[in-house]
Protein backbone atom coordinates (compact mmCIF):
# COMPACT_ATOMS: atom_id res chain seq x y z
CA UNK A 1 0.00 0.00 0.00
CA UNK A 2 1.40 3.33 -1.19
CA UNK A 3 1.10 6.20 1.28
CA UNK A 4 -1.41 9.03 0.23
CA UNK A 5 -1.86 12.71 1.13
CA UNK A 6 -4.06 11.82 4.04
CA UNK A 7 -1.60 9.68 5.55
CA UNK A 8 0.76 12.61 5.52
CA UNK A 9 -1.56 14.70 6.85
CA UNK A 10 -2.34 12.19 9.54
CA UNK A 11 1.56 11.52 10.57
CA UNK A 12 1.82 15.57 10.65
CA UNK A 13 -0.68 15.59 13.86
CA UNK A 14 0.92 12.21 14.99
CA UNK A 15 4.44 13.69 15.00
CA UNK A 16 3.24 17.46 15.97
CA UNK A 17 4.02 17.07 19.77
CA UNK A 18 7.56 16.16 19.25
CA UNK A 19 9.25 17.16 16.12
CA UNK A 20 10.62 20.44 15.14
CA UNK A 21 8.56 22.51 12.69
CA UNK A 22 11.57 23.77 10.95
CA UNK A 23 12.03 27.20 9.29
CA UNK A 24 12.18 28.25 5.94
CA UNK A 25 14.91 30.05 4.71
CA UNK A 26 16.12 32.50 1.98
CA UNK A 27 19.69 34.30 0.96
CA UNK A 28 19.95 36.78 -1.65
CA UNK A 29 23.40 36.04 -2.72
CA UNK A 30 22.61 32.15 -3.16
CA UNK A 31 19.22 33.03 -5.18
CA UNK A 32 22.01 35.25 -7.37
CA UNK A 33 24.35 32.68 -7.58
CA UNK A 34 21.49 29.80 -8.59
CA UNK A 35 19.69 32.09 -10.45
CA UNK A 36 16.32 31.88 -8.83
CA UNK A 37 13.89 32.36 -5.93
CA UNK A 38 15.32 29.43 -3.79
CA UNK A 39 13.69 28.49 -0.31
CA UNK A 40 15.45 26.17 1.74
CA UNK A 41 13.80 23.57 4.25
CA UNK A 42 15.88 23.61 6.69
CA UNK A 43 15.22 20.02 8.16
CA UNK A 44 19.40 20.54 9.00
CA UNK A 45 17.39 21.88 12.39
CA UNK A 46 15.50 19.03 12.95
CA UNK A 47 15.67 16.75 15.81
CA UNK A 48 19.00 14.42 15.20
CA UNK A 49 19.79 17.40 12.93
CA UNK A 50 18.06 15.22 9.74
CA UNK A 51 14.52 14.82 8.31
CA UNK A 52 14.87 11.10 9.37
CA UNK A 53 13.40 11.42 13.00
CA UNK A 54 9.93 12.69 11.32
CA UNK A 55 9.68 9.19 9.88
CA UNK A 56 10.78 7.11 12.67
CA UNK A 57 8.98 9.18 14.99
CA UNK A 58 5.77 8.49 12.83
CA UNK A 59 6.28 4.74 12.40
CA UNK A 60 7.06 4.61 16.38
CA UNK A 61 3.68 6.26 17.42
CA UNK A 62 1.47 4.18 14.68
CA UNK A 63 2.15 1.30 16.83
CA UNK A 64 -0.45 0.17 19.24
CA UNK A 65 0.64 -0.40 23.30
CA UNK A 66 0.91 -3.40 23.13
CA UNK A 67 3.41 -3.47 19.68
CA UNK A 68 5.13 -1.03 21.08
CA UNK A 69 5.73 -2.54 24.29
CA UNK A 70 8.37 -5.09 22.59
CA UNK A 71 10.15 -2.17 21.33
CA UNK A 72 11.51 -1.11 17.66
CA UNK A 73 14.13 -2.48 15.74
CA UNK A 74 16.28 -1.74 12.44
CA UNK A 75 19.62 -1.87 11.25
CA UNK A 76 21.44 1.50 10.32
CA UNK A 77 24.65 3.36 10.66
CA UNK A 78 23.72 6.74 10.33
CA UNK A 79 20.60 8.93 11.06
CA UNK A 80 18.09 6.29 10.92
CA UNK A 81 19.37 4.71 14.00
CA UNK A 82 19.59 8.03 15.83
CA UNK A 83 15.94 9.25 14.79
CA UNK A 84 14.35 5.69 15.86
CA UNK A 85 16.42 5.54 19.35
CA UNK A 86 14.96 9.15 20.00
CA UNK A 87 11.63 8.62 19.31
CA UNK A 88 11.57 5.33 21.08
CA UNK A 89 13.16 7.06 24.23
CA UNK A 90 10.10 10.08 24.26
CA UNK A 91 8.21 6.89 23.67
CA UNK A 92 9.73 4.86 26.98
CA UNK A 93 10.14 1.55 24.52
CA UNK A 94 13.30 0.23 23.37
CA UNK A 95 15.33 0.32 20.40
CA UNK A 96 17.17 -2.77 19.05
CA UNK A 97 19.88 -0.85 16.53
CA UNK A 98 22.04 -3.40 14.20
CA UNK A 99 24.98 -1.04 13.07
CA UNK A 100 27.99 -2.03 11.50
CA UNK A 101 31.29 -2.71 13.39
CA UNK A 102 32.83 0.10 11.29
CA UNK A 103 30.49 2.67 11.72
CA UNK A 104 31.92 6.26 12.70
CA UNK A 105 32.31 6.40 16.62
CA UNK A 106 30.25 10.13 16.50
CA UNK A 107 27.27 8.15 15.07
CA UNK A 108 27.55 5.20 17.75
CA UNK A 109 28.01 7.70 20.11
CA UNK A 110 24.73 9.40 19.19
CA UNK A 111 22.65 5.63 18.99
CA UNK A 112 23.75 4.85 22.74
CA UNK A 113 23.09 8.42 23.88
CA UNK A 114 19.69 8.14 22.96
CA UNK A 115 19.26 4.80 24.59
CA UNK A 116 19.75 2.89 21.97
CA UNK A 117 20.37 -0.57 22.43
CA UNK A 118 23.69 -1.79 19.71
CA UNK A 119 24.51 -4.86 18.68
CA UNK A 120 27.55 -4.74 16.11
CA UNK A 121 28.13 -6.89 13.38
CA UNK A 122 30.22 -7.11 10.09
CA UNK A 123 30.12 -4.62 7.91
CA UNK A 124 28.16 -6.44 5.26
CA UNK A 125 24.64 -6.31 4.18
CA UNK A 126 24.06 -9.66 4.89
CA UNK A 127 24.90 -10.10 8.51
CA UNK A 128 23.24 -6.53 8.84
CA UNK A 129 19.41 -8.17 7.68
CA UNK A 130 20.40 -11.52 9.54
CA UNK A 131 21.33 -9.78 12.77
CA UNK A 132 18.23 -7.65 12.54
CA UNK A 133 16.46 -10.75 11.95
CA UNK A 134 17.23 -12.80 14.73
CA UNK A 135 17.17 -10.20 17.66
CA UNK A 136 13.53 -8.83 16.03
CA UNK A 137 12.51 -12.92 16.74
CA UNK A 138 13.74 -12.69 19.61
CA UNK A 139 12.47 -9.85 20.84
CA UNK A 140 8.93 -9.41 18.93
CA UNK A 141 10.06 -5.90 18.24
CA UNK A 142 8.93 -4.25 15.20
CA UNK A 143 11.17 -3.38 12.09
CA UNK A 144 11.39 0.23 11.27
CA UNK A 145 12.82 0.06 7.63
CA UNK A 146 14.97 3.29 7.27
CA UNK A 147 13.10 4.20 4.25
CA UNK A 148 10.91 0.84 3.02
CA UNK A 149 8.00 1.45 4.99
CA UNK A 150 4.95 3.39 4.47
CA UNK A 151 4.59 4.89 7.78
CA UNK A 152 8.41 6.15 7.56
CA UNK A 153 7.43 8.21 4.04
CA UNK A 154 4.05 8.89 5.10
CA UNK A 155 6.34 11.04 8.16
CA UNK A 156 9.12 11.94 5.33
CA UNK A 157 6.53 13.89 3.69
CA UNK A 158 5.98 16.27 6.47
CA UNK A 159 8.37 18.42 5.71
CA UNK A 160 6.76 19.07 2.54
CA UNK A 161 3.49 19.84 3.34
CA UNK A 162 4.86 22.73 6.24
CA UNK A 163 6.89 24.11 3.09
CA UNK A 164 4.19 24.08 0.74
CA UNK A 165 1.71 25.71 3.55
CA UNK A 166 4.43 28.18 4.03
CA UNK A 167 5.55 28.85 0.16
CA UNK A 168 2.30 27.56 -1.87
CA UNK A 169 3.26 28.86 -4.93
CA UNK A 170 6.11 26.99 -5.65
CA UNK A 171 7.13 26.15 -9.36
CA UNK A 172 9.58 23.10 -8.08
CA UNK A 173 10.49 20.89 -5.26
CA UNK A 174 13.84 19.25 -4.92
CA UNK A 175 15.07 16.80 -2.73
CA UNK A 176 18.12 14.81 -2.43
CA UNK A 177 17.84 10.79 -3.50
CA UNK A 178 19.35 7.52 -1.59
CA UNK A 179 17.04 4.79 -0.56
CA UNK A 180 13.94 7.34 -2.17
CA UNK A 181 11.90 7.46 1.03
CA UNK A 182 11.67 11.08 1.71
CA UNK A 183 11.99 11.51 -2.10
CA UNK A 184 8.70 9.51 -2.16
CA UNK A 185 7.03 11.02 0.47
CA UNK A 186 8.16 14.86 -0.83
CA UNK A 187 6.49 13.75 -4.08
CA UNK A 188 3.45 12.25 -2.77
CA UNK A 189 2.95 15.74 -1.20
CA UNK A 190 3.95 17.87 -3.29
CA UNK A 191 2.17 16.31 -6.51
CA UNK A 192 -1.36 16.21 -4.75
CA UNK A 193 -1.11 19.62 -2.74
CA UNK A 194 -0.16 21.86 -5.94
CA UNK A 195 -1.29 20.12 -9.53
CA UNK A 196 1.16 21.08 -11.91
CA UNK A 197 4.65 21.11 -9.43
CA UNK A 198 7.85 19.62 -10.98
CA UNK A 199 9.45 17.35 -8.09
CA UNK A 200 13.60 16.58 -8.80
CA UNK A 201 15.75 14.86 -7.49
CA UNK A 202 19.59 14.95 -6.95
CA UNK A 203 21.73 12.53 -6.84
CA UNK A 204 25.51 11.96 -7.19
CA UNK A 205 27.42 10.85 -9.61
CA UNK A 206 29.43 8.12 -7.98
CA UNK A 207 26.41 6.84 -6.90
CA UNK A 208 23.74 7.13 -9.02
CA UNK A 209 21.69 3.48 -9.05
CA UNK A 210 18.45 5.87 -8.97
CA UNK A 211 18.91 8.03 -11.94
CA UNK A 212 19.94 4.65 -13.54
CA UNK A 213 16.85 2.76 -12.05
CA UNK A 214 14.84 5.73 -14.14
CA UNK A 215 16.43 5.17 -17.11
CA UNK A 216 16.11 1.22 -16.70
CA UNK A 217 12.55 1.05 -15.43
CA UNK A 218 13.58 -1.25 -12.87
CA UNK A 219 15.46 -1.44 -9.52
CA UNK A 220 19.25 -1.04 -10.44
CA UNK A 221 21.11 -1.61 -7.11
CA UNK A 222 23.78 0.47 -6.13
CA UNK A 223 27.32 -0.79 -6.21
CA UNK A 224 30.35 0.15 -4.38
CA UNK A 225 29.07 3.76 -4.41
CA UNK A 226 32.02 6.38 -3.39
CA UNK A 227 30.61 9.68 -2.83
CA UNK A 228 31.02 12.07 -0.33
CA UNK A 229 27.43 12.22 0.28
CA UNK A 230 27.22 9.62 2.81
CA UNK A 231 23.68 9.74 3.51
CA UNK A 232 22.93 8.48 -0.55
CA UNK A 233 24.67 5.33 -0.88
CA UNK A 234 21.48 2.83 -0.13
CA UNK A 235 19.60 1.74 -3.35
CA UNK A 236 15.93 2.40 -4.23
CA UNK A 237 13.36 -0.25 -2.08
CA UNK A 238 10.07 -1.89 -4.05
CA UNK A 239 7.66 0.56 -2.38
CA UNK A 240 10.14 3.71 -2.94
CA UNK A 241 10.65 2.70 -6.36
CA UNK A 242 7.15 2.99 -7.75
CA UNK A 243 6.06 6.27 -6.47
CA UNK A 244 9.05 7.83 -7.67
CA UNK A 245 8.96 6.57 -11.01
CA UNK A 246 5.50 7.92 -11.36
CA UNK A 247 5.53 11.29 -9.57
CA UNK A 248 8.94 12.51 -10.00
CA UNK A 249 10.09 14.48 -13.14
CA UNK A 250 13.69 13.35 -13.09
CA UNK A 251 16.63 12.75 -11.57
CA UNK A 252 19.19 14.67 -12.00
CA UNK A 253 23.16 13.76 -10.88
CA UNK A 254 25.50 15.83 -9.26
CA UNK A 255 29.64 16.12 -9.93
CA UNK A 256 31.75 15.50 -6.39
CA UNK A 257 32.91 19.05 -7.16
CA UNK A 258 29.66 20.94 -7.58
CA UNK A 259 28.41 19.15 -4.10
CA UNK A 260 31.80 20.46 -2.48
CA UNK A 261 31.23 23.61 -3.79
CA UNK A 262 27.93 24.23 -3.12
CA UNK A 263 28.13 23.06 0.46
CA UNK A 264 30.66 25.37 0.96
CA UNK A 265 28.75 28.50 -0.16
CA UNK A 266 25.74 27.88 1.75
CA UNK A 267 28.35 27.62 4.59
CA UNK A 268 29.79 31.11 4.09
CA UNK A 269 27.10 32.58 2.41
CA UNK A 270 24.02 31.60 3.98
CA UNK A 271 25.75 30.65 7.68
CA UNK A 272 23.44 27.33 7.26
CA UNK A 273 25.62 24.15 8.35
CA UNK A 274 23.97 21.34 5.29
CA UNK A 275 25.37 17.93 5.20
CA UNK A 276 27.10 16.92 1.16
CA UNK A 277 23.58 15.08 1.46
CA UNK A 278 22.11 18.28 1.20
CA UNK A 279 24.21 19.96 -0.44
CA UNK A 280 23.33 17.67 -3.44
CA UNK A 281 19.65 18.98 -3.75
CA UNK A 282 21.50 22.54 -4.50
CA UNK A 283 23.96 20.99 -6.78
CA UNK A 284 21.10 20.39 -8.91
CA UNK A 285 20.86 24.22 -9.62
CA UNK A 286 24.30 24.73 -8.59
CA UNK A 287 25.05 22.97 -11.98
CA UNK A 288 22.46 24.20 -14.43
CA UNK A 289 22.33 20.53 -15.94
CA UNK A 290 18.72 21.55 -16.34
CA UNK A 291 17.31 24.93 -16.73
CA UNK A 292 15.49 26.32 -13.51
CA UNK A 293 16.63 30.03 -14.01
CA UNK A 294 14.00 32.67 -12.93
CA UNK A 295 11.61 30.21 -10.77
CA UNK A 296 10.34 29.67 -7.56
CA UNK A 297 12.61 26.47 -6.07
CA UNK A 298 11.88 25.21 -2.63
CA UNK A 299 14.85 22.40 -1.59
CA UNK A 300 14.40 20.07 1.36
CA UNK A 301 18.09 20.64 3.14
CA UNK A 302 18.02 16.99 4.60
CA UNK A 303 20.69 17.60 7.21
CA UNK A 304 23.44 19.28 8.86
CA UNK A 305 25.25 16.22 10.48
CA UNK A 306 29.03 16.69 9.75
CA UNK A 307 32.34 15.51 10.90
CA UNK A 308 33.80 18.70 11.56
CA UNK A 309 36.97 17.36 11.67
CA UNK A 310 36.93 15.86 8.22
CA UNK A 311 35.47 18.76 6.25
CA UNK A 312 35.80 17.97 2.55
CA UNK A 313 37.48 21.95 1.84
Amino acid sequence: MFPTLNDIRQAAERIRPYAHHTPVLTNASLNEKLGAQVFLKCENFQKVGAFKFRGACNAVYSLSDAEAARGVSTHSSGNHAQALALAAKIRGIPAYIVMPSNAPTVKKDAVAGYGGIITFCEPTLEARESTLAKIAQETGAAVIHPYNNEKVIAGQGTAALELLDEIPDLDVIIAPVGGGGLLSGTSIAATEIKKGIRVIAGEPEMADDAFCSMQAGKIIASENPKTIADGLLTSLGDLTFPIIQQRVEQIVTVSEAGIIESMKYVWERAKIIIEPSSAVAIGVLWEKKIDLSGLKVGIIISGGNVDLGKLPW
